[in-house]
C-alpha cells in the first residue's frame, strides 16, 4: 500500500468504510474541540501529535486511516505528515470535516453545552485586551501602547513556546470543566 497525502473522501465514503470496518477515523482537532463534538467512530490524536501515531495504533493490514478534523485543512496536513512515518496503510480525508459530516445528516456525539474552544477563548480575551490598549493608547495614554506591546509579546512567547499562562488559567474555568 502507498501513502498518498491529501487523499480527500466524501463523508459519505468514510462512513461507508467506517460502518464495514474496513477503516479507522482519527480526529486530529485539540482535544477540548473533541470534547465537545464528535464522530462516534472517532479516536482522538491531535495534529501536533500525528507522529506518534505508529506508536499508538498497530493497524491490521489493508485497513485505512480516514483523518478528520472541523473543515477538512489539519485533516489534509495529516495525510502529508503519516508518509514521514511508518504507517503501512492508506491515508484520507474526509473533505470538509465534521461540519460535512454533519451536512451529509451523519451522526455526532456532543456534550450538550456548546462552548468556543479554549484556543478561541485566548483569541478573544487577547484581542479584546490588545485592542482596549490601543485605543487607551489612541486617547493619549502612552502606558495603553506598553500594555499592548506586552501582549503581543507574551502571544508571541505562547506561539514560539506551546505554553499559554491564558489557556491554562482558562481551562480551570468552571464553564470549561468536564
Amino acid at each position: 500500500m502507498t501513502n498518498l497525502p491529501n487523499r480527500n473522501i466524501s463523508p459519505q465514503q468514510a462512513h461507508q468504510w467506517l460502518s464495514s470496518d474496513e477503516a479507522i477515523l482519527i480526529d486530529v482537532r485539540e482535544p477540548d474541540e473533541f470534547r465537545t463534538e464528535h464522530i462516534a467512530y472517532a479516536l482522538s490524536l491531535p495534529l501536533a501529535n500525528i507522529c506518534e501515531l505508529p506508536r499508538h495504533l498497530k493497524m491490521p493490514q489493508g485497513r485505512k486511516i480516514i483523518f478528520q478534523c472541523l473543515r477538512g485543512k489539519r485533516g489534509e496536513q495529516a495525510c502529508a505528515l503519516v508518509p514521514q512515518s511508518d504507517v503501512p496503510c492508506d491515508v484520507y480525508n474526509i473533505e470538509g470535516g465534521i461540519d460535512a459530516w454533519k451536512e451529509a445528516g451523519l451522526p455526532v456525539i456532543t456534550s450538550g453545552a456548546a462552548k468556543p474552544p479554549i484556543f478561541r477563548q485566548v483569541q478573544i480575551i487577547a484581542g479584546a485586551l490588545v485592542l482596549a490598549c490601543t485605543l487607551i493608547g489612541f486617547s493619549g495614554q502612552a502606558w495603553g501602547y506598553v500594555l499592548a506591546g506586552l501582549l503581543g509579546a507574551a502571544l508571541l512567547f505562547a506561539g514560539l513556546t506551546g505554553w499559554c499562562g491564558l489557556a491554562l488559567l482558562l481551562a480551570k474555568a468552571p464553564w470549561n470543566r468536564t
